[in-house]
């Protein structure tokens, strides 16, 4: 096989099909999108027949792959870390399930919040579900972990967890791949009360899950993936890595490793032997972690003074933010004077709507309206749209998460807000949105709602929404009276009629859905 170059998704995906996956299900998410856009184009997929359609959301992307693990074939989940929060409950059951087909779930962070609305660290999900986590520091290691990791699923029958960040995700590398992989036959699980999670079967489910804890530690013990290098002289000052932050160590010692005990950890439960050694052989420990104080905390507990650790909870590190190897020199205290110089020339530049954004002409009739309405409060969601907080629009006053929109314009029309107005894109109404909508329509709830359908989810690179061509009748499916679902189309010479209709649905006290619809300007020049 020749070398290829490719992003750190790519490599993941590649990996994935050379691991002989049947199946890839996803949300869009950035930094995790280009994950599933490779395996949709991909030739090797496409001849293995690979099941590889969007997912209307993160939580039903992972019970699809799910089924797919119990019908004995091998599944990749692909998301985002506050996708795996809606994810949440099919991901931490199937911990109690385990799977049949190995199953691999893989989650992409954003330390830096480059694309996000927090920095969350997923690999305390994986230890709050009792499962194995892997994170690679390189493209081709996130490549060779792919086959590692569901022949490791397939071993100790549990779904394993692939976390990467930001930096890995997006940035590119030559990797070598390996010869491909045939795909599982179809195979129904031996013990068939293993995916019925009455209690009875769930409590003797989560006994053997403990009881395979102590497998998978051990095996993270012995992993390939977590190495020990010992100072060629006397070390007093160790040093534990993870996953790509291991990268930033290396380079930033270069010539010193010899100096210093390094522990690098791309494997996890803790491999706690390894731990022992770094501590009986130093007398302080420096934490390099990517994300949350994750190992630093687990080590130090209540009792952090009593050891001699340092890193992000004591200040050593920035608590927040992206690690960099200036970072790790300064906290080393090694000089790195010809690391980085300050680019004096690139000015920030803040996010906006793309000209000719359907959204801009949407924002100026809102506004026009809302103006005239003192009190009056626009609840917004995740996407494109959120970009209408900044100046000129200023159009507003809250966004939350994926599908808040709705649910707090109901929350607060129940607390008084005599115009509570919910903006929504298409893509993220199904996502989330329509079980806020059946909420306000089961109370007839004094809410309007103005989905932005711009045919595609945007924000991501144009994949397929879900909603195309039928916002309307899964409104009125939803119980919402046909009268009060109206179509605007947000172009200014529609300006007029569009604050007409507007006024006349605040006007009205009950659920109004209002669809302004007009295509993504970049949505033919994808297609």
């Amino acid at each position: 096989m020749e070398k290829v170059l490719l992003l750190g998704d790519e490599a993941i995906a590649l990996g994935a099909l050379s691991a002989g996956i049947s199946g890839c299900y996803a949300y869009p998410g950035t930094p995790s999108t280009e994950i599933m856009e490779y395996i949709q184009q991909s030739p090797l997929a496409e001849k293995g027949r690979v099941h590889r359609e969007w997912s209307t959301n993160e939580k039903t992307a992972m019970e699809e792959a799910l089924g797919m693990s119990y019908a004995g074939k091998r599944t990749l989940v692909c998301m985002k870390h506050v996708g795996l929060n809606v994810a949440a409950d099919p991901f931490v059951n199937s911990a109690i399930t385990g799977v049949n087909g190995g199953l691999v779930v893989l989650v992409a962070d954003d330390p830096q919040m480059h694309s996000s609305q927090n920095e969350q660290d997923t690999r305390y999900y994986a230890r709050f579900a009792h499962i194995p986590l892997l994170e690679p520091s390189s493209q081709q290691e996130a490549y060779d972990m792919m086959g590692y990791a569901f022949d490791l699923s397939e071993k100790v029958k549990l779904p394993v967890l692939v976390r990467v960040t930001t930096r890995l995700a997006h940035s590119r590398a030559d990797l070598l791949p390996t010869e491909p992989r045939p795909q599982n036959s179809l195979s129904i699980p031996e013990n068939s009360r293993q995916f019925i999670l009455l209690p009875a079967n769930a409590r003797e489910n989560f006994k053997k899950l403990l009881v395979t804890e102590k497998e998978i530690t051990e095996a993270s013990n012995q992993s390939i993936y977590n190495s020990y290098e010992e100072a060629a002289g006397t070390s007093k000052k160790g040093i534990i890595a993870s996953g790509i932050a291991g990268n930033y160590v290396r380079e930033v010692l270069g010539g010193r490793s010899s100096e210093y005990d390094v522990l690098y950890i791309r494997e996890y439960p803790l491999p706690a032997r390894l731990v022992k050694k770094i501590f009986n052989r130093n007398t302080s420990v420096l934490l390099v972690e990517e994300g949350g104080p994750f190992i630093e905390e687990m080590l130090t507990g209540p009792l952090m003074d009593s050891l001699s650790v340092h890193g992000r909870l004591d200040g050593t590190l920035p608590r927040t933010g992206e690690l960099t190897p200036e970072l790790v020199a300064k906290a080393l205290d090694i000089e790195m004077p010809f690391m980085n110089p300050e680019i004096k020339t690139l000015r920030p530049r803040p996010p906006q709507l793309c000209k000719g954004c359907p959204h801009i002409d949407s924002y100026n009739f809102l506004n026009e309206v809302v103006h005239n309405h003192e009190g009056s409060r626009v609840f917004s969601d995740i996407g494109c749209y959120t970009l209408g907080a900044l100046p000129p629009y200023s159009a507003i006053h809250t966004c939350v998460d994926m599908g808040a929109s709705i649910t707090m314009a109901k929350g607060a029309s129940d607390a008084g807000i005599a115009h509570a107005i919910a903006v929504i894109g298409d893509s993220t109404f199904t996502h989330s949105g329509m079980t806020g909508l059946l909420d306000a329509v089961y109370e007839n709830t004094n809410v309007t709602v103005i989905i932005l359908d711009n045919e595609t989810t945007g924000m991501t690179g144009q994949q397929i929404s879900m909603a195309t061509g039928r916002l309307e009748q899964i409104a009125a499916g939803l119980g919402v009276d046909p009268a009060h679902i109206r179509i605007v189309i947000p172009l200014p010479k529609q300006h007029a009629d569009n604050v007409k209709v507007l006024e006349e649905e605040l006007a009205y006290d009950g659920v109004s859905v209002i669809i302004a619809r007009r295509a993504c300007v970049h949505l033919k020049r994808k297609m």
